[in-house]
């Protein structure tokens, strides 16, 4: 059985995601909608109402690398 770690930074919601990288906050919504295709497989779930993505979804959709490795 594979343990994830759901404190991994990595792992967000879809609203912590857009602001993290400067977008409005509907951006991953509409864009798994009119763009399902950028985004890889197991970028993203939802979870009830939660919709949650990961950096490496949020890289592929936006073509930006996660702002937060350039901080760094």
């Amino acid at each position: 059985m594979v343990k994830i770690n759901l404190n991994d930074s990595h792992i967000m919601s879809a609203t912590e995601a857009a602001e993290i990288w400067g977008l409005n906050s509907s951006y991953v919504r509409n864009s798994l909608r009119q763009s399902p295709e950028k985004w890889p497989d197991g970028t993203f779930r939802i979870f009830g109402h939660q919709l949650v993505v990961t950096s490496e979804g949020m890289e592929a959709a936006t073509g930006k690398l996660d702002p937060r490795k350039e901080m760094n």
